[in-house]
């Protein structure tokens, strides 16, 4: 065996990592309710391969149908596609950051959560509407408005991709985190309404396991923002402000209908994007009607609005449903952080 080589007047000590980095690593631990609903993760892990599939078949199905429940699922896929990459992204920034070990881990966790997500849209189109969203040659007038509604839906999501990419190592863990709970209210509201409302075994297991990740999602949101929230100055409550009413702006594309204020849409989208809601509806899916919807997002609202005012965090103001708060500036793409 060798013998130790200890150098005259002591070991060189390690030059200083540059900053961020992953290094120097470390599994510090503050917040043990994060670390625990971490551990519970790992226990209710469920693949998307083992659902139903061959009971999801084409031919119950009219092709309008088919095609509604295409549509509905790359609207779908603009926000819950983007997830995978948004956390792992964000994943990659906490450990450059050197968040404490559970923060890094419940980013990776929702990361794994939301590829399963993924896959779930990949999977139904793929059965019912091969080619979908885009790879496909529409035959008439409504599967040309549906493709040209995805093409434009997309083209708005790589501005929101964009907008995230340059945002998310500017802002502050609960400015990110307010922005990452609104995202996850709105999938719990959705995924409960969705898996009350249809009548598919393949899409009732789907929706309810979804809404299962993301309620568990949102419970990773609160205990960070109850963490970080005390002692937020000013400038910071304001910034939170304005992604509340950028969430709101963004989501309600997929929640509701988009409002004013960021879409860039042509004037025939929405009118052809009812239709097609419709023949989604009319399938089974169990997409709520508009008042149903209006009301989930009411409700979804009103549960933020509590508690970000409990902080001193003023809520804006969401006209579209009748809610009064701040009113807040016209929102462009890099005011944009909220996900599935």
């Amino acid at each position: 065996m060798g013998e130790l080589t200890v150098p005259e007047g002591g070991f060189w000590p390690a030059p200083e990592v540059p900053q961020p980095n992953i290094y120097p690593m470390e599994w510090r631990v503050e917040t043990e309710k994060l670390a625990a609903i971490y551990q519970k993760s790992k226990t209710t892990l469920w693949n998307p391969a083992d659902l139903p599939w061959d009971g999801l078949r084409p031919e119950d199905f009219t092709r309008e149908q088919r095609l509604g429940i295409m549509y509905w699922f790359s609207v779908l896929a603009n926000f819950d596609a983007s997830g995978p990459a948004v956390f792992a992204r964000a994943t990659i920034q906490a450990f450059e950051k050197h968040e404490e070990d559970p923060v890094r881990k419940c980013f990776f966790s929702i990361t794994r959560d939301e590829m399963n997500h993924e896959e779930c849209c990949q999977r139904t189109i793929a059965r019912l509407w091969p080619g979908g969203p885009l790879d496909w040659t529409p035959a008439d007038d409504l599967e040309r408005a549906a493709h040209n509604n995805i093409g434009w839906l997309y083209h708005n999501g790589g501005r929101y991709w964009t907008g995230y990419t340059a945002a998310v190592s500017k802002y502050s863990l609960p400015v990110l985190f307010t922005s990452f709970m609104m995202g996850e209210m709105a999938a719990s509201t959705l995924f409960r309404g969705m898996a009350s409302g249809t009548g598919h075994p393949v899409f009732g297991e789907m929706f309810r396991r979804i809404g299962r990740d993301e309620s568990r999602h949102l419970q990773i949101c609160m205990t960070i923002l109850e963490k970080e929230w005390p002692g937020l100055t000013d400038e910071v409550k304001s910034l939170i402000t304005r992604q509340l009413r950028a969430g709101f702006v963004f989501l309600s594309m997929i929640l509701w209908e988009p409002p004013e204020g960021f879409w860039e849409l042509p004037p025939y989208f929405l009118p052809n994007h009812r239709v097609l809601m419709d023949k989604a509806r009319d399938a089974g899916l169990g997409v709520l009607s508009y008042e149903e919807q209006a009301e989930n997002w009411r409700q979804a609202m009103a549960r933020i609005r509590a508690i970000v005012e409990r902080w001193g965090i003023a809520f804006p103001a969401i006209p579209e449903l009748d809610l009064d708060g701040v009113a807040v500036d016209a929102i462009d793409p890099e005011d944009i952080i909220p996900v599935f």
